[in-house]
């Protein structure tokens, strides 16, 4: 099987987009196996393209990512350590049901045994990971990406709720999943969630919100859109 030149170029383009070491002595040694033409042709395109990778990607550790999706193709549980968003390190047991990579970050979608609940986890946050003896079915009618959106903003270690006063179409556009869940309140409406990192959440979602709103919880929430408004109002005092 060789490439045509079309898909060797391709390749280097996907390649350019992530800074990793690895990446970029897999794709020397794949453009050296090339037939003389296409691998010239890929090669210029390497040495003299510039690429500015996306700052919120993560690549995540390719051994973790593949013991991962093997327990899941063999659908085998896992005990794994894990790093928030905040830097707490836990230990989590879970039935992981697809390994999924949303805008440049990859996710294990997965059920927790401690809550026995749907989680996602950060793969590039997975430390060691190990097969366990538990075995595990995932639901017949599984769509990890859909499944994945309508999780990445629950289970988190801090509790988010988040009032506007505007309807639920107009924000809609501006809430993410892993913002919460919107729901229709009153004469406006409500984002319910979770967040590992309550800072994060103020200054780089709730900032940038054209909406009035109220911070109704829980209290990590508060205290940092309270810290984040002081500092917005020092900004503009004489």
């Amino acid at each position: 099987m060789v490439f045509t030149e079309q898909e060797a170029l391709a390749l280097v383009m996907v390649a350019l987009d992530d800074a990793d070491e690895l990446v970029g002595s897999a794709l020397s040694k794949v453009i050296r196996a090339l037939p003389e033409k296409v691998g010239r042709q890929a090669a210029t395109l390497r040495d003299h393209a510039s690429a500015a990778p996306d700052p919120y990607s993560a690549r995540p550790d390719p051994a973790t990512t593949s013991a991962l999706g093997t327990a899941s193709a063999d659908r085998r549980s896992v005990r794994m350590a894990y790093r928030s968003e905040s830097g707490k390190e836990s230990e989590k047991e879970v039935d992981p049901w697809a390994v999924v990579v949303r805008h440049g970050r990859w996710y294990l979608l997965c059920r927790s045994h401690r809550s026995d609940a749907i989680r996602t986890y950060r793969v590039d946050r997975i430390g060691a990971v190990h097969q366990t003896t538990g075995v595990f079915e995932p639901p017949d009618d599984l769509d990890p990406v859909a499944a994945l959106e309508e999780n990445l903003g629950t289970g988190r270690e801090y509790l988010t709720r988040v009032v506007f006063d505007a309807a639920l179409s107009e924000v809609a556009r501006w809430v993410s999943p892993p913002m919460g869940r919107l729901e229709e309140s009153g004469d406006g409406c409500v984002l319910i969630g979770s967040t590992s990192d309550p800072e994060w959440y103020a200054q780089e979602w709730l900032a940038r919100m054209p909406f009035g709103f109220r911070a109704e919880g829980g209290p990590e929430l508060r205290a940092a859109v309270t810290a984040m408004a002081a500092r917005f109002t020092a900004a503009v005092e004489p």
